[in-house]
């Protein structure tokens, strides 16, 4: 999920809501379909992209929580002069009353567009990539071999696994998982490399394999792999530095910036 799914969750104990999602669109438009936003009696949970268009459909959806007409079907606005907006085109607006009897449905519905990413590792980058990646469309698995590493609180969207070896879980990941490898030792990201590039030989299925570190340490890794009988068309399926390119720094937050920046880049070629 992702933080605003998790305070939709925990206002839906408080009272009941109306769930606006974007079902389809037209044209030019702020967000695209399948974007969500709860309302509130007196507080708004995500956003549909904000102006006319939103003060709009947050002004019907809270009188039909004031007890006014319920609202049915899918509700047509047209982005133009009519509601100030010049984006021109048009969306779909669907409005469904919640309470907390939905919560499980929604948890399912709500997450079921998020992106399944596998991150290797419990140092401090990777605590700052899966507190990143908690707000982007990811479904985090993170992934040690050490016991006591992970933090205590999460997002529902972030979940935690001790695996030892730690490359038996590249096994078990799936279908379609993009993969982050940064743990504490080189040894274990060979080892989680090499059960990478087995399972792509085997079934094609990582659509990203990020290692962190230089140049040089990946130099080395290619050696070893060469020598384990890997190609290079196969070993091309590895990204290595990892993050878009023209960012500087080594501070943590700073890659983690990078790297989510060229998953979601990613995410846009699929």
């Amino acid at each position: 999920m992702n933080p605003a799914l998790d305070d939709l969750l925990h206002r839906l104990g408080l009272g009941p809501g109306v769930l606006v999602r974007v079902e389809a669109t037209e044209g030019s438009v702020p967000r695209e379909a399948g974007t969500w936003m709860a309302v509130w009696p007196g507080a708004l949970t995500g956003t549909i992209g904000g102006g006319q268009l939103e003060f709009q459909a947050v002004r019907e959806a809270r009188a039909w929580l004031e007890g006014g007409e319920p609202i049915g079907g899918v509700r047509r606005y047209p982005l133009g002069p009519s509601l100030g907006q010049c984006c021109g085109g048009v969306v779909f607006l669907q409005f469904r009353r919640i309470d907390a009897a939905d919560a499980p449905a929604l948890r399912d519905e709500l997450g079921a567009h998020l992106k399944p990413l596998a991150l290797f590792g419990g140092g401090h980058v990777g605590a700052a990539l899966a507190r990143l990646l908690a707000t982007l469309p990811f479904a985090v698995r993170w992934i040690d071999s050490r016991e006591g590493v992970f933090p205590p609180a999460l997002p529902v969207q972030v979940e935690t696994e001790h695996s030892e070896p730690v490359q038996s879980a590249v096994a078990h990941l799936a279908p379609g998982s993009r993969v982050l490898i940064m743990s504490f030792s080189h040894a274990e990201d060979l080892d989680i490399v090499i059960a990478c590039l087995q399972r792509l030989r085997l079934h094609g299925d990582l659509p990203y394999v990020g290692l962190i570190g230089s140049k040089t340490k990946w130099a080395t890794f290619r050696h070893r792999l060469e020598a384990r009988g890997f190609s290079q068309e196969e070993m091309a399926r590895i990204t290595c530095p990892i993050g878009v390119p023209g960012i500087g720094g080594k501070e943590p937050a700073v890659i983690a910036v990078a790297v989510a920046a060229q998953l979601l880049q990613s995410i846009d070629s699929d």
